[in-house]
């Protein structure tokens, strides 16, 4: 998210706050990814949805591609110790890459914004398809304070309720508002239907759950 062309102060506050906690979220998860069996030296990962930087926690060297939609900003790529190769595509519908073709899938807050639940099975599909191991996060729907909108249990209010908030944020930013009606965040029993034969990690915070992961692994 852009905080320098969010002019709603709420927001951009929220935003401002979130960033270092999500950084040290993000770190202690990568950690726990790079103890994970599958992860060895020279890996063949594909990213999902991701950006090179994301990768810069990870001791362990990678040959990771990055999926994204086309159009996007350009993503740079700095000095790394892994191999980053950018590529465009529907993580929804991959067509450059052959089943199996990837040790890894990895994704990261990513199948929440694929749009309606065909998509989410679609991009579930397409996880379990290309990849022989994966690793998919998404964040929980019972975190008190929702970290898209920065609204307390967001997702639980009633749709009138919800409509009235986005009609007020829509007047201030219209893109921001879109982006946050595209969200659709999924339960731990949604992910283990979408990734049946995952483990279903919870990432806690003070106790309460931060975030889903569904890992699976052929020899786990």
């Amino acid at each position: 998210m852009d905080l320098a062309n969010l002019k709603y102060l709420r927001v951009k506050v929220f935003y401002a706050l979130l960033d270092p906690f999500s950084r040290r979220m993000r770190q202690k998860r990568m950690a726990s990814f790079e103890k994970w069996g599958p992860v060895r030296v020279g890996a063949r990962v594909l990213d999902l949805g991701g950006e090179p930087a994301f990768w810069g926690t990870m001791n362990r060297p990678l040959d990771i591609t990055v999926l994204n939609l086309p159009g996007g900003p350009p993503t740079p790529v700095g000095p790394s110790i892994h191999n980053l190769v950018l590529v465009e595509g529907d993580a929804c519908h991959v067509d450059a890459f052959a089943a199996q073709s990837f040790e890894i899938v990895f994704s990261n807050s990513v199948i929440e914004h694929v749009g309606p639940a065909d998509n989410q099975e679609a991009f579930a599909r397409e996880v379990r398809r290309l990849g022989r191991s994966y690793w998919v996060q998404t964040p929980s729907i019972w975190f008190p304070i929702e970290c898209h909108t920065g609204m307390p249990f967001w997702w639980l209010y009633p749709a009138a309720l919800q409509s009235f908030f986005l009609r007020r944020w829509r007047k201030k930013l219209p893109e921001w508002t879109s982006y946050i009606e595209q969200t659709r965040v999924l339960s731990k029993r949604r992910m283990q239907q979408l990734f049946p034969e995952a483990t279903i990690d919870v990432e806690r915070f003070l106790g309460l759950a931060k975030s889903y992961v569904a890992r699976y692994a052929p020899s786990e």
